[in-house]
């Protein structure tokens, strides 16, 4: 049984694809094993997304999990996977629309048993080894980017960096950003600080106070999104990863999965093409 379903994982390969660069032969007497397809490597890659094992559990007769290692390593030098976020993410802005006028942004600590560049003490898992991702969403939750960290940092302290990822979309369709964003957040970043930060950048702020519960707003996209993270993409729920580049591969994939399921899931009561699934998916 496949890891996506068809209608996700074949327009995501056609894109994948095209951003491949073409495969230069260094052999000197061209007489290397025949080349593992590239398809069947990013169909192994999407397994250890989404199934989070290992990729010697992964590998079979067909690619070794040396293989999927170091393809995927020569994808992330040159920069596919990052690309096809931002594909991604302008297909989501043209057909359907990206709601920048209020955006989210919280932070998600999971679990990093094997340590790593980005793991540090959990504070919600009696000081084991964590991750944390400090997360951008849209109006309706469409993550705009990532920014990973070690758990045991505060989440105020990413509140910059993820906000630096809206210049992703200042050039967009020539009408660049609005012209008033609201930052909508939770009671961890109820502080003079976060609030002098957002009027530096001149955004308004919506944020929790702290001590009252209950205060959701509009803030509940984001917390689906997180969920959509750890409960679709188990690699990202128990994050094996030793080094951030991968890890942030890793994010930018499984983002532009969810942006695709949700731009197919949108486009379904809009549009019509040749290979509309037959039910809403």
């Amino acid at each position: 049984m496949p890891a996506l379903p068809s209608f996700i994982i074949n327009p995501l390969w056609g894109q994948f694809a095209a951003l491949l660069p073409e495969h230069v032969e260094t052999h000197p007497l061209g007489c290397h094993n025949p080349r593992v397809s590239d398809r069947i490597v990013f169909d192994k890659l999407i397994q250890v997304l989404v199934l989070g094992a290992g990729y010697a559990k992964i590998a079979d007769s067909t690619c070794s999990a040396t293989t999927i290692r170091r393809r995927r390593d020569e994808w992330i030098t040159a920069g596919i996977f990052a690309e096809l976020e931002q594909i991604c993410l302008d297909a989501y802005d043209r057909v359907v629309g990206l709601d920048l006028a209020d955006v989210t942004v919280d932070g998600c600590i999971v679990k990093a048993p094997c340590g790593g560049e980005v793991a540090g003490k959990s504070p919600v898992d009696r000081g084991k080894q964590g991750t944390k991702r400090s997360v951008l969403a849209d109006g309706n939750g469409i993550p705009l980017g990532v920014i990973a960290a070690p758990a045991n940092r505060h989440d105020s302290i990413f509140l910059r960096p993820t906000l630096a990822k809206l210049a992703r979309f200042e050039t967009r369709f020539g009408i660049g950003l609005p012209e008033d964003i609201t930052v909508h957040l939770d009671a961890g970043y109820d502080s003079t600080k976060t609030r002098d930060l957002l009027a530096e950048l001149g955004c308004e702020g919506v944020i929790s106070i702290k001590g009252f519960p209950l205060q959701a707003g509009r803030r509940w996209v984001v917390e689906r999104l997180n969920a959509w993270h750890n409960r679709g993409f188990k690699k990202l729920l128990v994050c094996t990863e030793r080094k951030l580049r991968v890890i942030d591969a890793l994010i930018a994939l499984a983002n532009s999965v969810i942006i695709i399921r949700r731009l197919i899931r949108t486009a379904w009561t809009t549009h019509r093409w040749d290979t509309r699934p037959a039910r809403r998916p």
